[in-house]
C-alpha cells in the first residue's frame, strides 16, 4: 500500500503545480465564477451604491460650496460698493468742508486786509495833510528865507546891505 501512495502521488509531484494541471481545471473554474458572482453581487448590493452616495453627496457638497462662494462673492461686490460710495460721499464732504473753510479764511482776510487798508489809508491821509501843512508853512517862510539870502548875496556881491523896499520890488 504504501507503495500505491507513493505511485499516486508521484505523478501529482512530477505534472507540477496542480493548478496548471488540466485534469482539476474545471473545478478552479466553478470556483472561479462562485468567487466572481459573488464579488460581483457584493459590489453592485453593498460598495457601488456606497461609493456612489459618497459622489453624489460630494457633487452637492462642491456645488453648495460654489453657490454659497457665488454668493458671498455677489455680498462682497455689493459691500465693496457701498465702501466705494461712501468714500466717494466722504471725500465730497471732506472737499466742501475745505472749500468752506477756505472760501472763509479768504473772507476774513480780505476783511482783515481791508480794515488795514482803511487803517493805511486814514494814516496816508493824515500824513499829507501834515505834510500840506508843513509845505504850506514851509511856502510862507520861503519868502522870508528868500529875501534874507537875497539881502545877504546881494550884500556880498556888492558890499552894501539891500533895502527892504528893493527886496520887495525883487520879490515882484
Amino acid at each position: 500500500m504504501a507503495t500505491e501512495t507513493q505511485a499516486s502521488t508521484a505523478p501529482a509531484d512530477s505534472a507540477g503545480l496542480p493548478q496548471l494541471d488540466p485534469q482539476w481545471w474545471p473545478g478552479q473554474i466553478v470556483w472561479l465564477l462562485i468567487i466572481f458572482v459573488a464579488m460581483l453581487v457584493f459590489m453592485r448590493l453593498f460598495a457601488a451604491p456606497r461609493v456612489g452616495d459618497t459622489i453624489d453627496a460630494r457633487e452637492d457638497k462642491i456645488s453648495g460650496d460654489i453657490a454659497e462662494a457665488r454668493q458671498l462673492k455677489d455680498e462682497a461686490e455689493a459691500a465693496e460698493a457701498a465702501a466705494a460710495a461712501e468714500t466717494a460721499q466722504a471725500r465730497a464732504a471732506a472737499q466742501r468742508v475745505a472749500a468752506e473753510a477756505r472760501a472763509k479764511a479768504q473772507a476774513e482776510a480780505a476783511a482783515r486786509l481791508a480794515e488795514e487798508e482803511a487803517k493805511l489809508a486814514a494814516q496816508g491821509a493824515e500824513a499829507e495833510a501834515r505834510i500840506g501843512r508843513a509845505r504850506d508853512a514851509a511856502m510862507a517862510n520861503v519868502a522870508g528865507i528868500a529875501a534874507d539870502a537875497a539881502g545877504a548875496i546881494v550884500g556880498k556881491l556888492t558890499g552894501r546891505a539891500a533895502t527892504a523896499a528893493e527886496l520887495t520890488a525883487a520879490r515882484g
